[in-house]
This record gives structure tokens, sequence and C-alpha cells, in this order.
């Protein structure tokens, strides 16, 4: 069931939360309510004109074009290596644009997304994605780069749990690709299983048509089965059933959402985004301004429970407030266009030129696609 509503409203449903959330990722709830009123932030802050993405999105957009970089060489080429090495590879494109200046030197490239400007932009990229990608972001079950469980593992994955939707691949190898994307820079079970957990909800929402509620309880179930040695499993899963129990009883987000936590480690992260997903299940805007007012890292619960909402309503659902003024709109719609369509190739194992620029030469650049 690969449709461009969901697609399309998962990743730009991401972004909006990350977008919201993004002003306020280090103020209290307290400054928060103060500053934006009794409801809290509801409006996006706008600076230079556009409602600023993070480090979430950029890292998401990279994510995305690993994989089609990954299913391109292998279409054109007839051999590829598992996606973790691509996503890695265009994980290190990101790097270097938080690096260096824009335009890079000419050479090859691993994501056309190097010739977007506006994202050579230092949006507070998590110090554990820098060090563990200036160390070669590299790192894997067996072998962690590091100890880290904080949320920049999970916040980027969304778009692994569409691609693998329609069935070519088991849920139990999307679960494990998700996990392997995140374990590239955080190798603490508690930031890679919150990945591998977002994708296959992301992946029985998109693919088959669950219910939000119903593909938290299948991850739940499921994921002790892929991942049977986890020391954490149980912490993650009890956090995770707080979280649904919470969605169904809860009058206050607030006082709920400081019940799990601040979102700045990957399970916490998760089970904010699920609460507000789940309570809101039928009502994008109040699920992301949910996610984004509490005292913890507002983007990336936005920006998680963005791709969950986005991804069970479709695009169509998100109001034309939040479509307005987003920064790289054009861009981020196009990504997930590119996701839904995937790579053609033609009897001569050819693509199509604008794809061949894209994810063979990485010479693309998208003239006027870059906000709203």
């Amino acid at each position: 069931m690969r449709e461009l509503n969901r697609f399309k409203g998962c990743l730009v449903g991401g972004a909006v939360g990350d977008a919201l959330g993004y002003p306020v990722e280090f103020m209290s709830a307290a400054s928060i309510f103060q500053n934006y009123g009794k409801c809290g932030i509801t409006e996006y802050t706008l600076r230079h004109g556009v409602a600023q993405i993070s480090d979430d999105t950029q890292m998401t957009l990279f994510t995305a074009t690993g994989l089609l970089l990954g299913t391109t060489r292998g279409m054109t080429r007839g051999i590829m290596g598992p996606y973790e090495g691509y996503i890695m590879t265009s994980y290190q494109e990101w790097y270097r644009t938080q690096t260096e200046k824009y335009p890079l030197p000419e050479g090859y490239h691993f994501s056309w997304l190097v010739n977007v400007p506006e994202l050579f932009s230092l949006r507070a990229p998590g110090n554990t994605c820098m060090s563990a990608l200036a160390a070669g972001g590299d790192g894997t079950m067996e072998m962690p780069l590091n100890h880290s469980k904080g949320c920049g593992g999970v916040m980027r994955v969304a778009p692994i749990g569409l691609y693998f939707n329609d069935g070519s691949y088991t849920q139990e190898k999307i679960d494990r690709i998700g996990a392997g994307a995140a374990v590239l820079t955080h190798g603490h079970e508690l930031g890679y299983l919150p990945a591998a957990m977002l994708v296959h909800i992301i992946a029985r929402i998109s693919g088959h048509g669950d219910t939000v509620a119903a593909a938290v309880q299948d991850a739940m179930a499921a994921l002790p089965e892929v991942f049977p040695a986890a020391e954490h499993m149980d912490e993650l899963l009890a956090l995770v059933g707080k979280a649904v129990r919470l969605s169904g009883q809860a009058a206050d987000d607030l006082a709920a959402i400081r019940q799990l936590g601040e979102g700045w480690v990957g399970d916490e992260a998760l089970a904010i985004a699920l609460y507000c997903a789940l309570k809101y299940a039928d009502d994008f805007e109040k699920g992301v301004v949910a996610a984004v007012n509490h005292d913890g890292d507002s983007d990336s619960t936005g920006a998680i429970a963005g791709n969950i909402l986005g991804a069970a309503l479709g695009y169509d659902a998100i109001p034309r407030k939040y479509l307005e003024k987003l920064e790289l709109r054009g861009v981020i719609e196009e990504v997930a266009e590119d996701l839904w369509h995937d790579c053609q190739v033609d009897d001569e194992d050819m693509c199509d030129p604008v794809w061949e620029s894209k994810y063979l030469a990485m010479t693309y650049s998208p003239e006027g696609k870059t906000d709203g």
C-alpha cells in the first residue's frame, strides 16, 4: 500500500513537528508557557522568513537518500552492499555540511543534498552524531562506537519504515535495518532499539493500514523476537507500555509527558511521541503541539510524533498553516516522492536522466524548491 499521501505526510509531518519544536528545544515548560501563552507554542517562530528545520530533519533526508543510493546502485550495477553502508556514507555527507562551507570541493559525492545550500546550516547538531561521524560513523551492535542512548538515533530513521512497507522485505529485516542505521552513531541498546520500533510502527501504518495503536502493539510483540539477546528490551517495552496507558487515561499532557521523561534519550523520545500520537490519533495539530510543549527535547519528540501522525493521517491532514513557510518543504516533498516512486530502470538497466543525476552522478540541484 504505497500511498504518496502517506509518504509525504510522514516526512513533511516530521519536519513540521521539528520546526515547531526547534525554537523551544532548550526551554523549560514553564518558560515555554510564559513566552507563548497558556497553550504553549502552537504557531511557527519564523527566522529569516521561514520556520527552520533542525538537524533532525536534515539527517532524515540523508537517511532517505542513502536508501535510494543503495537501491539505484544495485539495480544499475547488479550488486549492492547492505543498506546501512549507504546510509553511513550519506550521513558522512551530512557531516560535511556541518563542518565545511558550501559549495563542497568538486569530486564525487554520495548524496545530491550537498547541492542544497540551506543544508549547510548548523541547527544544534547532536554531539554524539558529530563525534561518531568524525570517527567514521560505522558502529555496529557487535562493535559499537560508543554507549550513547541519545535520541539522535531514532529521530532520523522514519524513511526506512516507509521505504520497505511494500512487503519486499520481512518486518524483521526492516526492524534490523532501522536498528543498524541508528547504531552507526549510537551504541547503547536504548539508542538503537527505539529506532527499530519506530520503523516497525511506520511500516505497519503506511504499508498495512494499521492504526497507530495496532502498530504499536504489533511492534511491542515483535521486537523481543527480533532482538532476543537485548538486555534493555524490558526497559523499552515498559516505557512504551506506560505511554500507551497514559494516552488513554491522562487529562494533562504535560503531567503525562513528565512521567515518560524529557526525550533526550531514545526510549524517552519515542515514548513521548507515541503518547501524543496515540492520544491525538485523529488530529495532527493537537498531536504535534502536545509533543513539543514540555521540558525536554521538543524538536525531536515533535519530529517523531509528526512522522507517525503524518504516516497515519497523510499529507492532506497537515494544516495549511504548517506547510506555509516550512523551510525546504519543496525538497522534503521531493525526497518523499522519490522514496515512493523508487528507482526504475529500463531494459538496458538505465535510469531516467533526472534520477541518474540524483542517485548516480549526484549532480542534481533542486532549484526553486527550497521552501514553502
